[in-house]
């Protein structure tokens, strides 16, 4: 074959993972080639994955690339619509509430943020429609999200001007000599990630009255056309709210002033206030249950992954300890079916997270014996083999409180032998309520997710490529069996912590930076990186040595105490 200097071709080639080819301008925007598909508009395409970068519709094509289409029932698509429909509330707001400060604080379990507003009283019903109605005409007008670069000092100056002192507070720690802010009308702000091209996009939310606020709804992942019903959250909301107390008793509202506190050598106190709240709440826990210890026999610990459940039970048990209880462990995960009784789910792969992976028959019947003060022969679950082998003979005494910690704690179905006052239900999540800005909140999830990438390279040897790949299919288990009973507990225990996300970040880092280019996980670990880059480092030797977050990064006094061994 020849090979000849030729000039450049007009037309750029777009092929699609299935097969189909399109050809257009060079030049010629992602949305402009998506719209030639026959289906595009039964499709909520909101961004694309061009030659393993994720993109905006706005990005344009300048050479032949290979395209995949990112919707929102993808999680990137998701975090995009969500972005962009939080944009467009905040510019509503401001143009009928100008003097007014707006919160958007947390997630909530339904698909939405919980919003606030201060230096006024709760909009009412009135006001929450008229805001909803602003934001339907920007829709209907079809805004364009304008996309700029400008120079830090342009931005900080802006904010500055707004009275936005939590934006500029975060800009002095940014080492990059500018900033991406979009633009919708008169409104302009920084968001972190992208947006879809215009106000059009966003046909599905609403706003919903809820407690001191309201609800900013928008879909769900698995029904993105559609918005689910709003149920009550009183106990998780009022763990938000306790959080966010907690968070302005230590003087830290948001990244820019934990940056401070480490700037200023501060965050020592910071460390040692947020340890403290962490064991005064435990503390409070484990009072709850002394003052009714002749009803209690079970506490039942339940919560999604990363969340620092294994800690959180010692220390538990600690505090039982020191104020006259004497909890004793059963493992949850000893009750496990056979192998080949396991369920699967609708890929084929076992189904490890379903309630029915656990012989709940056998978990209620041992448990009633033990209660009786009978001697059991409890179960023992061989994973290599995976089978149920006859494990430790264990007998009660009469004040013995049995401790049960599993993923299916608050799922009724667990021990539905049992009447409600002989357990006591915990859940136990990292509720993050320390966010960038008012408007640009951090995923409860992404802490997550960054703690358990931390734990599996050093304890496991896991590549960050290798819990990315998986977390989709934990998070899959967590929204079937977790977060749907999260209500049923008595308690919530948020194990979020003001600081770790610095404490994290040198640890996290490295881990990250080794996921390949060009590999599906390689735009989460990214986007990751981003996050991290807004939090100054934190020296972990300041952490103390019996810390929650110790589970993750190592070092923990609690790793080997054993109850059974203080016998």
């Amino acid at each position: 074959m020849e090979i000849r200097e030729t000039s450049l071709s007009p037309d750029v080639e777009v092929l699609l993972p299935d097969g189909r080819v399109y050809t257009g301008p060079r030049g010629s925007t992602l949305e402009t080639f998506f719209k030639a598909m026959p289906d595009w508009h039964k499709l909520a395409i909101v961004g694309g994955i061009v030659n393993s970068e994720l993109r905006e519709l706005t990005y344009p094509i300048n050479m032949d690339a290979r395209v995949q289409p990112v919707d929102i029932a993808s999680a990137d698509g998701a975090r995009i619509y969500r972005r962009s429909v939080t944009f467009l509330l905040e510019s509503a707001f401001e143009d009928i509430f100008p003097n007014v400060m707006l919160t958007v604080d947390h997630s909530v379990s339904s698909g939405g943020y919980y919003c606030e507003v201060t230096n006024r009283p709760p909009l009412s019903a009135d006001e929450l429609s008229i805001l909803e109605t602003r934001m339907r005409e920007l829709v209907k007008l079809d805004m364009p999200f304008e996309r700029q670069q400008v120079t830090l000092e342009y931005a900080m100056e802006y904010f500055q001007k707004k009275g936005q002192t939590d934006k500029t507070r975060l800009l002095k720690y940014r080492t990059k000599p500018y900033l991406i802010l979009y633009k919708l009308g008169e409104h302009q702000d920084y968001h972190h990630g992208y947006m879809v091209p215009s106000t059009r996009y966003l046909r599905w939310f609403d706003l919903k009255p809820l407690g001191e606020g309201f609800v900013l709804r928008f879909p769900r992942r698995h029904r993105p056309n559609e918005l689910p019903p709003l149920p009550e959250s009183p106990t998780l909301v009022r763990s938000f709210r306790q959080y966010g107390e907690w968070l302005d008793r230590m003087g830290i509202p948001n990244v820019g002033a934990l940056n401070d506190a480490i700037r200023d050598n501060k965050i020592h106190e910071v460390v040692l206030i947020s340890e403290a709240l962490h064991e005064q709440k435990i503390s409070d826990i484990a009072s709850q249950i002394i003052a009714h210890q002749d009803k209690i026999r079970i506490i039942l610990i339940a919560g999604p992954s990363s969340s620092g459940k294994t800690t959180f039970s010692k220390r538990l048990s600690i505090q039982l300890l020191a104020q006259g209880a004497d909890p004793y462990p059963v493992e949850l995960d000893n009750f496990f079916v056979n192998r080949e009784e396991t369920p699967r789910d609708e890929f084929g792969e076992y189904d490890f997270e379903s309630i029915e992976a656990v012989n709940t028959d056998l978990l209620n019947s041992c448990l009633r014996e033990l209660i009786a003060g009978n001697e059991v022969r409890l179960p023992r679950y061989n994973f290599p083999k995976g089978v149920s082998e006859p494990g430790d003979s264990v007998k009660l005494s009469n004040n013995q409180i049995i401790l049960l910690e599993g993923i299916h704690g608050l799922n009724p179905r667990l021990l539905e032998d049992f009447p409600g006052e002989q357990t006591h239900k915990l859940y136990v999540s990292c509720l993050t309520q320390l966010n960038l800005d008012r408007y640009n909140r951090i995923s409860t999830t992404d802490t997550r997710l960054i703690r358990r990438i931390v734990r599996d390279s050093r304890e496991r040897g896991y590549t960050a490529t290798q819990t990315i790949k998986r977390w989709e299919s934990v998070r899959r288990g967590e929204r079937k069996y977790v977060f749907p009973y999260q209500e049923n507990s008595n308690e919530i225990f948020n194990s979020a912590m003001a600081y770790e996300l610095s404490a994290l970040r040198p640890l996290a880092e490295p881990v990250l930076r080794q996921v390949p280019y060009g590999s599906p996980e390689y735009i989460e670990s990214k986007r990751l990186l981003s996050l991290l880059e807004w939090f100054l480092p934190l020296d972990i030797d300041l952490i103390p040595d019996n810390s929650l977050l110790r589970e993750f990064i190592g070092g923990s006094i609690l790793k080997d105490f054993k109850l059974w061994k203080m016998r």
